[in-house]
């Protein structure tokens, strides 16, 4: 199968089961300038000719002050082939760098979601794609299991506090092993970023965990990825997953999650 119809069938897989994409919608892609959000962008647009819901793309990219490299190529490229993009520096991160250089993650993420939602309500966009991968979901779930101490991971799709974005992940599906092949196709120049060079960092020594296993025991994150698909709930340690009274043997036992979303 070649890399384009591969590429197509996950995240075809993907947006139809968490039912990413509807009629109407404009979807706008957080674009970094790697590898994964630019195979993100170009499956969508082609999927935007060939699906049956009607919905439009744009894309954008955040700057903060983190590019290793202009990023005057991508916009060069993203200009040849006429896609709907613009560039927004953001100033308050800029700030942040000068005033406090050795912020962390979390900081910097939540200045750079401000800018977001900031962003996709200025497009018109009421859905916002980011470029995260099966090894991001696999590596998010074991960090919150190992270092926080639940049960969580990146969710396929999900709302923003005030429900007026659905923010999705189309890659979910998706290794990046593909996403660096099919962004090599493509001949798009991709722009790293500072934060992708880091060492030492917990994602960093999940995913050589994750890549040594593997090297053991082929298709071992497309098992984890399963089993988040998965869950038995009632062979878990959470009290409010668990049959405490033993009335499951009367009658059926109520579905916890519907109860706890009432």
């Amino acid at each position: 199968m070649d890399l384009e119809k591969l590429l197509l069938r996950k995240v075809g897989e993907a947006v139809a089961k968490f039912k990413m994409i509807r009629d109407g919608d404009r979807v706008a892609v957080a674009l970094s300038g790697g590898k994964d959000s630019l195979t993100m962008l170009d499956a969508l647009l082609l999927l935007q000719k060939r699906a049956p819901v009607d919905f439009t793309v744009c894309a954008f990219t955040v700057e903060q002050g983190k590019f290793l490299r202009p990023f005057e190529p991508m916009a060069e490229y993203l200009k040849s082939r006429g896609i709907d993009w613009s560039y927004h520096r953001d100033n308050p991160s800029f700030r942040l760098l000068e005033e406090q250089p050795d912020h962390g993650c979390d900081l910097c993420s939540r200045y750079r979601r401000r800018a977001v939602f900031d962003i996709a309500r200025g497009l018109g966009a009421n859905v916002i794609a980011f470029g995260h991968t099966a090894d991001d979901v696999c590596e998010s779930f074991l960090r919150n299991a190992l270092f926080n101490g639940r049960i969580s991971a990146l969710p396929a799709i999900t709302w923003s506090r005030e429900r007026d974005f659905r923010m999705i992940r189309p890659l979910v599906f998706v290794h990046e092993d593909l996403t660096a092949q099919y962004a090599e196709s493509m001949g798009a120049p991709v722009i790293p970023c500072g934060c992708s060079q880091r060492t030492g960092t917990v994602r960093r020594s999940l995913r050589e965990l994750l890549g040594g296993l593997e090297a053991e025991h082929p298709h071992l994150r497309e098992t984890l990825l399963s089993a988040m698909g998965n869950i038995e709930t009632s062979r878990l340690l959470d009290p409010r997953f668990l049959d405490l009274d033993g009335y499951a043997k009367d009658r059926p036992a109520e579905n916890p999650l519907v109860v706890l979303h009432e």
